[in-house]
């Protein structure tokens, strides 16, 4: 029998991150599981990015999220911390903002996620500026791209804006926050934004179960 040809990489230096993952999730997924979504998850950051130096390093952690949701549906749905979704259109605003609230406040008892439906190249920098103000600190968050196991994998999804384009996955409680849109808004309009946010996370975590 003839052994199955390499890998093509977008990249070369994909091969590192995919052994790190076949080592992380030895006896959860194969070798070619984690080449696709490796690979998959490295073409979806390189539609807008503008920059491409970080591509292979967010290449992995996106994938690294990714599997962890698959594991999480395949292995056990119903068990373990309340998992919940936000969706904008770009993940570099509204839901970036909810995202870094909601995982600031629920110290550990919550999975966040968030993404977007046609995510942009880079967080809005007004955005970094009045999270950094409330104490936060974005540090290594970038845009990611919606991907169908995160969604299975979600308990609650928020969406923010995206319409249509925004999942839904039967079993799963939805939630739509009409927020105002912060890109290109004065400062003092995102700093409303944020706090409309904050306001709202007191509510979701009050319907959290172990939040």
């Amino acid at each position: 029998m003839n052994a199955s040809p390499p890998p093509v990489f977008p990249d070369q230096r994909l091969a590192a991150g995919v052994s790190r993952l076949a080592s992380r999730y030895r006896g959860q997924f194969s070798a070619e599981t984690i080449q696709r979504v490796v690979i998959d998850s490295y073409d979806r950051l390189a539609q807008p990015a503008r920059v491409r130096g970080h591509l292979v390093v967010l290449a992995e952690r996106l994938a690294t999220e990714r599997l962890d949701a698959l594991a999480h549906v395949e292995e056990q749905p119903d068990v373990g911390l309340p998992r919940v979704l936000f969706v904008c259109a770009h993940n570099a605003g509204r839901s970036q903002m909810a995202a870094a609230l909601l995982a600031h406040r629920a110290a550990g008892q919550v999975v966040v996620s968030s993404a977007g439906t046609h995510p942009a190249s880079e967080v809005e920098p007004a955005v970094v500026q009045v999270l950094t103000e409330a104490g936060l600190n974005l540090g290594d968050a970038f845009p990611k791209p919606l991907t169908e196991e995160v969604v299975q994998a979600a308990d609650v999804v928020i969406t923010m804006g995206c319409g249509d384009a925004c999942p839904v996955v039967p079993g799963r409680r939805y939630l739509d926050w009409p927020i105002s849109d912060p890109e290109g808004a004065p400062i003092t309009v995102v700093r409303d934004i944020r706090d409309e946010i904050d306001a709202r996370i007191t509510d979701l975590l009050d319907s959290l179960p172990h939040a």
